[in-house]
């Protein structure tokens, strides 16, 4: 097999040929490893895989060491496989985030673009739009990328910026070619006649997550004092490391074989001790003692420290929940997030 089938492909477009020979499961399987930017340049290389040969995908699986003797041609129904796939991997919610930026940002380029940018430079830009811009270019971006912007932004517009994306329920793609064109000062492809799905309180509680606590409750006083229903609202979708309780024993287990002990010790320094009993409960009596011992023996940490590890675990939670796992009890009983 020489490199001449290979050499107009990259290796992004390779590692999609590789994920498009696999079976949904085992694509899935190794995208739960892959960071959501990477997720994203993936997904994109194999929507817009079209006519791959045998030859290539031949080339692809010597390159990785794999032999598979007969395939057909790829490019066929790869959106509905490529939709399939991230469902299992990410969950609904942030496949369906993933897949709307894959396809609909086809057309929105300068969006895409600041996806990739510092959250300094991305604040940077944005510091004399409207408060309406802003929450849409954040919508549109990831909750822990956005956070991080949110976090650079002037104190007093925070606020405002959270609750106008809660209260987003979409965007036209003209608007969004708009703002696409002052972005980058481009427009590619014709808009669809759908609206993109962008906002709502789910959002702002997921960029609010990632924020630092001492942030995160400032900016919820501010918003209960503005408009108290919506915070309220808000609210009820954030979900703190003490709200890891609700969790069931089946799925504490599965949560604890996924954390790493010494991120567990550190987020335990500072939490309620119903909590701590339960993870106690849902741990082998020697390894309860044994983390007992280490916290007991662990000198005083940074509170930076403690809440970092904390935002780490919550992070592994949630994508366990969204991978259905485990379930997230919400603070409205029967809700789930």
């Amino acid at each position: 097999m020489t490199e001449k089938a290979l050499a107009k492909r990259n290796g992004i477009d390779q590692a999609a040929i590789l994920l498009l020979t696999l079976g949904e499961q085992e694509a899935a399987d190794v995208l739960k490893h892959m960071s959501t930017k990477d997720v994203q340049l993936v997904g994109s290389a194999m929507a817009a895989l079209d006519g791959v040969t045998r030859e290539e995908v031949a080339g692809v699986l010597e390159h990785f060491l794999v032999s598979i003797e007969s395939h057909t041609s790829l490019g066929v129904g790869t959106d509905e496989y490529l939709r399939k796939v991230l469902v299992s991997a990410l969950g609904e919610d942030r496949a369906v985030s993933v897949l709307d930026r894959i396809f609909g940002g086809r057309s929105s380029r300068g969006l895409e673009a600041m996806k990739w940018m510092d959250p300094r430079a991305v604040a940077e830009m944005m510091r004399s739009e409207h408060p309406q811009i802003v929450a849409i270019v954040l919508a549109y971006l990831e909750p822990d990328h956005a956070a991080a912007v949110l976090a650079q932004l002037p104190e007093a517009v925070r606020p405002e910026i959270l609750m106008r994306i809660a209260t987003l329920d979409g965007i036209q793609p003209s608007a969004l070619n708009e703002l696409d064109e002052v972005m980058e000062k481009q427009f590619a492809g014709n808009a669809s006649s759908k609206a993109s799905l962008f906002g709502g309180p789910k959002v702002s509680a997921s960029i609010i997550n990632n924020l630092d606590s001492s942030l995160e409750s400032k900016i919820m006083q501010q918003i209960n004092g503005v408009d108290e229903a919506l915070g309220a609202k808000i609210q009820s979708l954030i979900f703190t490391f003490d709200d890891l309780g609700s969790i069931d024993d089946r799925g504490m287990q599965e949560l604890l074989r996924q954390v790493p002990g010494d991120r567990l010790l550190l987020a335990l320094k500072a939490c309620e001790q119903e909590l701590k009993e339960k993870v106690f409960r849902n741990m082998s009596q020697r390894a309860a003692e044994m983390l007992k011992d280490d916290m007991d023996s662990k000198g005083p940490v940074r509170v930076s420290e403690v809440e970092a590890a904390q935002k780490e675990i919550l992070a592994i939670a949630k994508r366990l929940s969204d991978a259905g796992t485990i379930a997230l009890g919400g603070k409205g009983g029967d809700q789930y997030v």
